[in-house]
């Protein structure tokens, strides 16, 4: 399929499915390709896929989780049930991907310069927390360091309602046989709460709610890759219980 940059540095897709745009000067230097359905792709400095299209996304109306806490006005009304254990628990979004990449600083650098990027937060030794400019989560990019020999998708996640949906998918997903390898708990970058199963696809999947959102007066911070730092706390699932004599 043909196509054609205009002046403003945008691509434009000639094919009459659609407009796809990517920011030409950032792209120059490698291979761009444009697919029938007018998405336009690339890849980024160490190899990873790259994808640019006029977003499909809906806007989302849908009712938050809803707590009484004390000294609040409720959330809930009288004789509102806030423990369903039938609710359907799906994700709502997809929340970020996280890479291992043997070159941290230059990913960064590639995400920050050519793509907008900015850094809410970093762990040394391990790597940024990236949103792009049209995003408020804490983060949908987080980079690790690794070895020159690991390369490729540490694991992908899943915004839910809240940490109550967070805990009944993971406990569906341990009933069903998949293996739980961290969580549930809390973030301490973030904020967010968290449960990591291992995925059939060879890397991890995780659950994950009530995300900070921040703008660009944030100041990042800067923490050891630490434990004490990986989380506020963290839990351990167990088999059901009830308390008798």
């Amino acid at each position: 399929m043909s196509g054609e940059k205009d002046g403003s540095g945008l691509y434009e897709a000639l094919d009459g499915t659609g407009l796809s745009i990517y920011p030409k000067d950032e792209l120059s230097d490698r291979q761009v390709q444009v697919r029938p359905d007018g998405t336009v792709e690339a890849v980024d400095d160490l190899g990873f896929a790259l994808g640019f299209r006029i977003t499909r996304r809906r806007k989302l109306t849908l009712l938050p989780e809803r707590i009484n806490s004390p000294g609040a006005a409720p959330q809930r009304g009288f004789n509102e049930i806030g423990a369903n254990e039938d609710a359907a628990a799906l994700p709502r979004t997809l929340s970020h991907v996280v890479y291992f990449v043997p070159d941290a600083a230059k990913m960064e650098a590639f995400y920050i310069q050519r793509l907008g990027f900015a850094v809410m937060d970093r762990f040394t030794g391990g790597g940024p927390f990236l949103r792009p400019a049209s995003n408020t989560d804490h983060h949908t990019l987080f980079l690790i360091q690794t070895p020159e020999y690991m390369k490729g998708i540490e694991h992908f996640a899943f915004h839910m309602q809240g940490p109550t949906e967070l805990m009944l998918a993971g406990s569906r997903m341990v009933k069903k046989g998949y293996q739980s390898f961290w969580g549930p708990g809390r973030h301490k970058f973030g904020s967010n709460w968290f449960w990591y199963f291992n995925s059939p696809m060879g890397t991890h999947a995780e659950f994950d709610a009530d995300m900070d959102v921040f703008d660009d007066k944030w100041e990042p911070r800067v923490l050891p890759m630490r434990t004490e730092h990986s989380q506020i706390f963290l839990l351990e699932h167990r088999e059901k219980w009830a308390p008798g004599g």
